[in-house]
């Protein structure tokens, strides 16, 4: 690469990697998908066994893109394991609905859910919309400044979720009183039991998504190969002792059928432990939960414009690094912007559903290049996915489970998923004739 045109700044370590991945995970959804399992399955065991399940299948799934991290360590992550495996159309298909849907429609999401929190905690003189928009305004600009400043930042919120989380535990255990288990009744037919255990294990796996962005940021690492691996493995196995916890400490408090019928169940658990003041706490950790996630998303999707954008199949503007800050200052504008549409539209929580379906694809085909790479490639890499090729088939069985629960639940919002994927095509022989 030319001096006039410079590189992206290798600034991010082990301890970044790892934060980032937690940060990834852990938004507004363990606070409150904890009762929506609870609906689907009546039992304490099976509302802990779903969550220890799509904590496994996470765990699997990080072994996996480990190795793939190991094997690819390039800017863009899953995009680059998209494009080496089949091709740069669909590499390109995945940044399209990333953009358009996935996080942009996510991060309008959660600006909205973090003004709505913050507007409980102090008055303010502004609407929702108007602080969602702040927020992500103030989180380009911050991410603009170079990844250093975005990492930092994000790193102090991730600490500050762990302690709120942390709290809620210990509150929880130490004070909140066990709710009385309810009567007995007959156990459901198995026939019945695994439909319900799988329409419960959506919203876990939904909760437990996010940690793939992390491989976004690859081509900012000291050492991706060695660093990504071990920031998702100690990631991912961090959240999902943090949730098995939350959830313990839910069930214990309320009871499976309080829990089933409470839509702020760990402001439930922190109002019995410790009053209205309780409540004002565990909206307050709410808040800075929702607003780490967005300071993750913000500092790593894009960086997939940024790699598309190198490959000639985006704007050329896409791919400029700032001289000083080293970070692709036009990405990062692009991520905000679209965000900052969607969040003003209002109508950000249909476009979150139309791609649930689509989400789960892109993680399954990704899963699935590890044994394209491994055909391939008889090099063992750097780090191997244990139990490979078992656990890699676990995975993306487990993936494309999700998505056809998920067709045969919202079948018409599934389609209009697939059909904004779709509208990438032409999109993508544009540019590739151009290219």
């Amino acid at each position: 690469m030319s001096d006039a045109q410079p590189g992206l700044a290798r600034r991010l370590g082990r301890f970044d990697a790892t934060m980032l991945v937690m940060g990834g995970i852990v938004g507004a959804g363990i606070f409150v998908n904890p009762a929506e399992v609870a609906r689907h399955v009546q039992t304490p065991g099976l509302i802990l066994g779903a969550w220890a399940v799509g904590g496994l299948v996470a765990l699997i799934g990080a072994f996996v893109y480990a190795e793939l991290a190991a094997r690819r360590p390039d800017v863009g992550g899953q995009y680059a394991y998209l494009r080496d495996a089949y091709g740069p159309g669909t590499a390109f298909l995945y940044g399209w609905s990333l953009l358009l849907v996935i996080q942009s429609g996510g991060m309008a999401a959660v600006a909205i859910t973090f003004a709505r929190y913050l507007g409980e905690l102090v008055v303010l003189p502004w609407s929702d919309t108007v602080v969602a928009v702040g927020t992500l305004a103030l989180l380009v600009l911050i991410n603009c400044l170079g990844v250093r400043a975005g990492s930092n930042v994000q790193n102090a919120l991730m600490l500050l979720k762990i302690a709120a989380i942390a709290a809620l535990v210990a509150v929880g255990w130490s004070v909140a009183p066990a709710a009385v288990p309810a009567a007995g009744s007959a156990s459901a037919p198995l026939e019945f039991m695994l439909p319900a255990f799988g329409a419960a294990l959506i919203p876990v796996m939904f909760s437990y998504g996010g940690w793939q962005t992390t491989s976004f940021v690859a081509g900012e690492m000291r050492n991706p190969g060695r660093d990504l691996a071990w920031g998702l493995m100690l990631g991912v196995v961090g959240v999902v002792v943090l949730y098995l916890s939350v959830v313990y400490i839910c069930v214990t408090a309320l009871g499976a059928t309080g829990l089933a019928a409470s839509t702020t169940p760990t402001t439930d658990v922190m109002r019995l432990a410790m009053g209205p003041k309780g409540a004002a706490l565990i909206a307050l950790g709410i808040t800075i939960s929702t607003l780490g996630f967005l300071s993750q998303s913000m500092l790593t999707a894009p960086r997939v414009y940024f790699a598309m954008a190198e490959d000639g199949l985006f704007f050329k503007s896409i791919a400029k690094v700032h001289p000083k800050t080293r970070v692709p200052v036009f990405a990062i504008l692009l991520q905000g912007a679209v965000a900052m549409v969607i969040a003003m539209s209002g109508q950000f929580g249909a476009i979150l559903s139309y791609v649930v379906s689509v989400d789960f694809i892109w993680f399954g085909l990704t899963g699935f290049a590890l044994f394209i790479f491994r055909k391939r490639e008889a090099a063992p890499a750097a780090f191997n996915a244990p139990w490979h090729p078992y656990s890699t088939g676990l995975f993306v069985a487990a993936c494309w489970i999700v998505v056809a629960a998920t067709i045969y639940t919202h079948l018409l919002n599934s389609l209009i998923g697939f059909g904004i994927l779709l509208a990438g095509l032409p999109a993508y022989l544009y540019w590739s004739r151009r290219t």
